[in-house]
């Protein structure tokens, strides 16, 4: 007998819900034994489950903290000697607050919101810097932003 999903592959082992045949490929194995994916009702987590609505309040958040970083930034950068540390610390900043926003859910939306926010910041903050402890900087910087949603 074949695989409903796979007609090339024979099998003899069945869904121990409803009975229709599943071959190795798309058996799915749970507490209570092997099991079709429609009767395993496979579903992402809730944690990465993200709505609209949370894409909206992260890039809100993101947006504004990254412009409120870059203004700070550019009042405070040429003055200090330790701005490679102080936009690592804004990385982790917004990294951490779009993260907060969204009730700590993570995604690949979520972490190009994070790091687009880094990126604007930057800019804001530094201007468009040829420097490469300012852009190892903000490399590092998108890097702890992102690590913060993933």
């Amino acid at each position: 007998m074949n695989c409903p999903r796979h007609p090339k592959v024979e099998t003899a082992l069945r869904c121990g819900k409803c009975g229709d045949l599943i071959c190795p490929r798309c058996t799915v194995q749970t507490p209570v034994g092997a099991r079709c994916p429609a009767c395993a009702k496979l579903t992402r987590l809730p944690i990465f489950q993200i709505a609209m609505r949370d894409y909206l309040k992260a890039t809100g958040v993101g947006l504004g903290l990254g412009i409120i970083c870059g203004i700070v930034g550019m009042l405070l950068f040429p003055l200090a000697y330790f701005s490679f540390l102080a936009i690592l610390l804004m990385g982790y900043l917004i990294g951490e607050l779009v993260s907060r926003s969204v009730n700590r859910k993570r995604g690949l939306g979520l972490q190009i919101v994070a790091g687009i926010s880094v990126l604007i910041s930057y800019l804001i903050a530094m201007g468009i810097s040829l420097n490469p402890y300012g852009l190892l900087a903000l490399a590092g910087a998108i890097y702890i932003a992102v690590t913060r949603l993933r």
